[in-house]
């Protein structure tokens, strides 16, 4: 009997743990938040676009990361206007 119970606490800590889709997903986000400041600094239009692919596919893959998610969308639009206009208005390159 101890043996049963001890194989249904496994399976209650294996449902509750987070899936490695759901890890993967948290890294891509992860990675586009740091793309997204990342284009205040450098071209913005060469960023942006590996960015947001990120996020479309972390969105596709995670239900548990949607807050990440919906930060990185953001901050990637937020730093992409202001980075363009700090690019443009240092002379530099766009792209």
């Amino acid at each position: 009997m101890a043996a049963a119970e001890t194989e249904r606490e496994r399976q209650g800590r294996a449902a509750q743990g987070r899936s490695p889709a759901e890890s993967i997903a948290g890294l891509m986000a992860a990675g586009a938040v740091f793309l997204g400041g990342f284009e205040l600094l450098y071209r913005p239009f060469r960023l942006a676009p590996a960015a947001l692919i990120l996020l479309l596919f972390a969105t596709v893959m995670s239900k548990r990361q949607q807050k990440l998610i919906a930060f990185g969308f953001a901050m990637v639009g937020i730093c992409f206007v202001v980075g363009a206009a700090i690019q443009v208005l240092t002379h530099h390159p766009l792209y």
